[in-house]
């Protein structure tokens, strides 16, 4: 049945279906896992990076730095899917913050911004000769009116905001413990710790330092604001070596875990 109606983006099935976008989220299901926490303080994101050959020179900008991306000084995503569609959707949403810098002289609301790229999404799955974007994004940021931020979006254009999030895959696993497990008023580096806890938990294979990317984001210390008058937010990209130690304690408490229950 499937077949009928699934050549079109613009077709629905009998039973209200788009199948296009179903196969878009599917393929980011097969991605590596990303995570997003709120923290009273900040939040933080981690994803899985796949490292598809031993070959690969993990110190190149594009494999180094694969999963993670400022979208401007208050906001920082996470993806999960197509990297090369990722790419263009983070190249509309530094442009759309910048214009809106240039008008408004302040940064744009986080919301704001998640909606103008959702749009764009949106449009995809409505006309014809088109195909959706294969890639979900996890934003965390900060501003004024809402203070600190967690949005997710996937291809349909639909976008939701969270307090704790998986995309990716193993998130079903990962959501799960997120549930018994988060709790609001968490300090970051608390936080920190359940993020890196949790996505060991929803991965087969243990943690590393060359397939793992996390990024913190806080207000600076001492009040210290920018020249357009709003706080500075500190982004804080980890870096294999402080990576080493939360990965170990991670895989270490998932084999107790582990040897625990059997």
């Amino acid at each position: 049945m499937a077949r009928r109606y699934d050549s079109r983006t613009t077709i629905f099935s009998p039973e209200g279906r788009l199948f296009q976008v179903e196969y878009a989220m599917e393929a980011i299901g097969n991605a590596g896992a990303c995570l997003g926490l709120l923290a009273k303080d900040g939040a933080v994101l981690v994803a899985e990076k796949k490292v598809t050959s031993k070959l690969l020179d993990t110190k190149a900008v594009g494999v180094r730095r694969e999963k993670m991306y400022a979208l401007d000084d208050h906001v920082t995503a996470a993806v999960a899917g197509i990297t090369s569609d990722a790419n263009i959707l983070v190249g509309q949403l530094r442009a759309a913050a910048q214009r809106y810098r240039l008008a408004y002289s302040e940064p744009m609301p986080v919301e704001q911004l998640v909606r103008a790229v959702c749009d764009t999404k949106q449009g995809y799955t409505q006309f014809g000769g088109q195909r959706p974007f294969g890639v979900s994004l996890l934003y965390a940021g900060w501003d004024a009116h809402h203070g600190w931020q967690l949005y997710q979006s996937d291809p349909s254009g639909n976008y939701g905001g969270w307090k704790a999030c998986a995309v990716g895959n193993g998130h079903a696993a990962a959501q799960n413990v997120l549930k018994t497990e988060y709790k609001e008023g968490l300090a970051l580096e608390e936080a920190v710790a359940l993020a890196v806890r949790v996505l060991a938990k929803s991965m087969d294979s243990s943690l590393a330092p060359d397939k793992v990317e996390m990024v913190t984001v806080r207000l600076a210390g001492g009040g210290a604001t920018g020249p357009d008058g709003e706080p500075v937010v500190v982004r804080r990209t980890y870096e294999p070596a402080e990576l080493a130690p939360l990965l170990e304690a991670a895989n270490k408490a998932k084999e107790e875990e582990a040897a625990a229950a059997s």
